[in-house]
């Protein structure tokens, strides 16, 4: 399994990188950091600067074609920069194109609300974006994970940090078994 993690240059909650990243190894798979500039981004605990994580593709470099899943974590900032990223915004719908697995926390669904890739589908966020989603023509439910196979790829979603452990374990679940 080789597992994209698209991230912005500054703004990802750290903790939502780096267990569903430790996840990926634990399985075997192999996780790449991708974001939309090169070098190095830098993470955050919550509003405080973390650690800064060295990017191995850019999005000029990454092909969907190239991974079996992606994997979008959250923060505030980092969904919010890559939904004003045309490249970004297309990144994460070629996944849905293809029919590839998809995984999203918290604030990260607000890329796939861009991407114009909820209609129909049933997930699960931060709750301030609920309103986003419904918007967006989903539906949203208040629950630690959610599983959407009702659209043309698998869609695996939690709310926040506290619902890490249900995440990586439906995602590398869903991920194994997606025959990707």
């Amino acid at each position: 399994m080789r597992i994209a993690f698209l991230v912005a240059p500054e703004g990802v909650e750290q903790i939502e990188l780096t267990d569903p990243w430790q996840a990926v190894l634990d399985t075997g798979g192999t996780p790449e950091l991708v974001s939309t500039e090169s070098g190095r981004i830098q993470a955050f605990d919550h509003l405080d600067k973390a650690d800064t994580f060295a990017v191995d593709r850019t999005l000029d470099e990454a092909e969907v074609s190239d991974y079996d899943g992606l994997v979008l974590p959250g923060g505030v900032a980092n969904p919010d920069a890559l939904r004003m990223d045309a490249r970004a915004v297309a990144f994460a719908k070629g996944f849905f194109d293809a029919g590839k697995p998809v995984a999203a926390i918290c604030h990260a669904a607000w890329t796939l609300v861009e991407a114009d890739v909820v209609r129909g589908r049933t997930l699960t966020s931060w709750p301030s974006l609920a309103t986003d989603i419904r918007n967006a023509g989903g539906t949203w439910v208040n629950e630690q994970v959610k599983v959407c196979t009702g659209g043309p790829n698998t869609l695996i979603t939690s709310r926040n940090p506290d619902d890490l452990k249900a995440f990586r374990e439906a995602f590398t679940r869903e991920f194994d078994t997606s025959g990707s």
